[in-house]
């Protein structure tokens, strides 16, 4: 479909690649990179990038349904989903050959009723407290899965909560995992991937690397916390972008958007540009944000609205319709210090564009 809409997220793949090989480089020729592509690549939407995916012997995504639509775009390596499905989405994990965690007991049983073969990792809850098996029941775990012939265990992981500011708990999770590895080791006769690092051990833990890696913000460019990249030459991925629409000028005294939250303190010249809280443009930037027009930063006025919202471009020469508007462009304004304003975290930002954004995908 042709691309009418001013407002696109231009996403840099040679950017990404570049990202790739400054990782493989830092992890070493002996630990596989599983790149995790959820939430459509964390907003960028790089997983539907053929040509850029079909790199990897494996990739991770969070749900049954996005390692479906990635099989169905003509992806035939290894699709790894992080957390443990449904019982109800069994069927979809036979049909499209999807490998999954695996956590509870009862899920092992609904496996098994199915006479086809499934391939799963087992999650050890070391600290993250959400999922995974007692590290101490991990024996026990393996057995039950042994009465299943139809389940193949290709891996055993875990997830570290705090690798970018607890380095005393981080250990104490690395050596439950150890103590639940070689149980894992003793009971099963091969275990092809051994993983517990995201972005944050990567940077942080090169003992926790083992066979497999799976970095997500970090692949796109963006710092899981501040100055993270020190070292490696990792580039952002994404700029969001809209154009002006519409330009008038206005008295002082004039309310701008609803519930005239901003009224004109001068004769003011008003820019209409066409993305809004619909689009991700969290509302609550309204009248403390600032946008990029011609390389120099303007101030958001007024309530951003669903479609769209006013930037006050008075002190901007030769301003015209059609002038590129930067939401961020990761010099100017950076994505973290969007973040920091609405006390969130850039993955958030990136991954809640909405998909009615188009993915303009710059080679």
């Amino acid at each position: 479909m042709e691309i009418t809409r001013p407002t696109v997220m231009e996403v840099d793949l040679n950017a990404f690649k570049h990202n790739i090989e400054q990782i493989k480089s830092k992890i070493g020729n002996k630990v596989c990179l599983m790149p995790v592509i959820k939430a459509n690549g964390y907003g960028t939407h790089i997983n539907t990038v053929n040509e850029i995916i079909n790199e990897f012997s494996i990739v991770a995504v969070a749900t049954v349904d996005e390692a479906v639509c990635i099989r169905n775009q003509g992806y035939k390596n290894e699709i790894f989903v992080l957390n443990q499905p449904y019982k109800e989405e069994i069927e979809k994990i036979i049909k499209y050959d999807i490998t999954v965690g695996i956590s509870s007991d009862s899920f092992i049983d609904d496996i098994g009723k199915y006479d086809k073969k499934v391939k799963v990792h087992i999650e050890i809850g070391t600290g993250m407290g959400r999922t995974g098996i007692n590290p101490d029941r991990t024996k026990e775990y393996i057995d039950k899965i042994k009465e299943y012939s139809s389940i193949e265990v290709q891996g055993i992981y875990t997830h570290l909560s705090s690798a970018d500011c607890d380095r005393e708990y981080t250990l104490k999770q690395l050596e439950l995992f150890d103590k639940a590895l070689k149980v894992a080791k003793e009971n099963l006769n091969t275990i092809k991937y051994i993983h517990t690092s995201a972005s944050n051990g990567i940077l942080n833990f090169k003992d926790s690397y083992y066979n497999l890696v799976r970095p997500g913000i970090m692949i796109y460019g963006y710092e899981p916390y501040k100055d993270a990249f020190k070292g490696l030459d990792l580039k952002p991925v994404c700029k969001l972008k809209s154009k002006i629409t519409l330009l008038k000028e206005v008295e002082v005294g004039t309310s701008i958007s609803y519930s005239r939250s901003f009224i004109t303190k001068r004769k003011t010249k008003v820019a209409t540009i066409p993305i809004g809280y619909a689009d991700g443009l969290r509302r609550s930037l309204s009248n403390k944000d600032e946008v990029i027009i011609n390389n120099k930063k303007v101030p958001i006025i007024g309530k951003i609205c669903m479609d769209g919202f006013m930037a006050d471009v008075t002190d901007l020469e030769n301003v015209c319709v059609g002038d590129d508007v930067y939401i961020w462009d990761n010099k100017l304004i950076k994505l973290e210090e969007i973040a920091e304003k609405l006390d969130t975290i850039n993955y958030e930002i990136m991954s809640t564009i909405s998909d009615r954004v188009p993915r303009i995908f710059i080679k």
